[in-house]
């Protein structure tokens, strides 16, 4: 017990001997553990570690609300598990290069001309994904999205169970594709995205690894585990240095870093994540304020994003361009760099414009495909943190009530008001 006690002493911070020690019994009770392994949550990059804490304690004492989102985690995590560890080198063809470690991808609208005999060179049709772009034996974007959902899958799975199998996993998968000498990406994107029959690598192609930084904090959370140890952790580090250096030094870096649309955002996002992860905090910090100064450019005064309301998508890209700004916001709190009321509030405009437009009633726009609402969950659960929960709890339980074991019941648990939002 006194090294149960210790192993939990780092949360007396925030709650008293008692409560942590039975949040903490609790929870290694739950979920099989010894006392003395239960692990803290460690600080990360996307996520609020006390609303993670608070999650981890009321699934621990058996919270029923919790318990269909803990239930599919668990479902997930089993799934992830019969996953095996891929890697870009399996493709049937090298890139243009010679090498098979470096990624390549194909343009996600770009379809064969059915009037040429070739079918080159490709033709364009927004909003409709050429089902070629996931064939893994000629492109590797599908084995890019495995691992950033599986190891992430996992290390939740790893943090909430406590169970040494998901993170011996999830370090198996982030080693073959980061690590491994035989099987490792390069670390850059100079054929993504490429269009047969017009080039080989497009710098739009850099938006293929805008959610990679999932990776870095589930690498954050296997630290805990002796699966992923400093010798391990140290390597994902310099692919990611190596990484981030090409990414903000290719012309292609350039051009991306000026685009007007998504993904300028998610450029953002990539730089500042991996230069935080790396405490490159000038680097960050100029990230934090190019995106900043897009503000007023991406949103209207209300809200609404017209560069992306002009896709056949148009939902899904309003909802995937605010939530990199809110993600780059999170990041700006801690390095003294405000969006979150910049330009007149714009970003809470944006959130305010989905929830009318999408929730309070049907979207307006062109959307080719079904909406899913359960898309704005982490949003509204980001602007009732920054900006009081008030005004976006109705939307946040309803949305909840229809999606009962979304992810984010586990990640928001509570909603948190902060006054780290206040102020230009």
């Amino acid at each position: 017990m006194i090294v149960f006690l210790f192993g939990c002493a780092g949360q007396l911070s925030r709650r008293g001997w008692v409560g942590v020690a039975l949040m903490c019994l609790m929870q290694a009770v739950a979920i099989g553990q010894e006392p003395g392994t239960f692990m803290m949550t460690p600080d990360l990059m996307w996520w609020d570690t006390a609303a993670i804490d608070t999650a981890r304690q009321r699934v621990a004492a058996g919270d029923a609300s919790l318990r269909p989102a803990a239930e599919h985690l668990r479902r997930e995590a089993e799934e992830a598990l019969r996953q095996q560890p891929v890697t870009v080198t399996s493709k049937a063809a090298p890139a243009p290069s010679g090498s098979k470690h470096d990624y390549v991808s194909l343009a996600t609208y770009w379809w064969p001309d059915p009037s040429k005999p070739d079918g080159l060179p490709y033709v364009r049709r927004d909003g409709q994904r050429n089902p070629e772009i996931d064939d893994p034996q000629h492109a590797d974007r599908s084995k890019l999205a495995t691992v950033e959902h599986t190891v992430e899958t996992l290390a939740w799975a790893y943090l909430f169970f406590g169970e040494e199998r998901y993170a011996k996993h999830a370090a198996a998968m982030l080693r073959t594709f980061f690590l491994d000498e035989q099987t490792r990406m390069n670390p850059h994107l100079r054929y993504a995205q490429a269009i047969p029959g017009h080039n080989d690598g497009r710098f739009i192609g850099l938006i293929d690894t805008a959610r990679l930084a999932r990776v870095l904090d589930a690498a954050t959370i296997l630290q805990a585990s002796p699966a992923w140890d400093e010798k391990d952790h140290a390597g994902l580090r310099a692919w990611f240095g190596e990484y981030l250096d090409w990414l903000t030094t290719h012309e292609f870096g350039r051009l991306e870093a000026a685009h007007p649309n998504n993904h300028g955002t998610w450029f953002d996002v990539q730089v500042a994540s991996y230069a935080r992860y790396l405490g490159r905090d000038d680097l960050q910090r100029k990230a934090l304020e190019r995106a900043r100064d897009r503000i007023g450019k991406h949103f209207k005064e209300d809200g609404s994003q017209p560069h992306e309301l002009d896709r056949t998508r148009s939902f899904n890209y309003s909802v995937m361009n605010l939530w990199g700004f809110m993600l780059l916001a999170r990041m700006g709190e801690d390095a003294g760099v405000n969006l979150w009321h910049h330009e007149d509030n714009r970003l809470q405009a944006g959130i305010d414009y989905l929830v009318s437009h999408a929730v309070d009633k049907d979207w307006p726009h062109e959307q080719i495909i079904p909406i899913d609402q359960s898309l704005l969950l982490p949003l509204l659960h980001e602007a009732a943190r920054a900006y009081g929960s008030e005004r976006y709890g109705p939307a946040i339980k309803r949305l909840e009530a229809d999606h009962p074991a979304n992810r984010s019941h586990l990640l928001y648990s509570a909603v948190l008001v902060t006054d780290r939002a206040d102020g230009d």
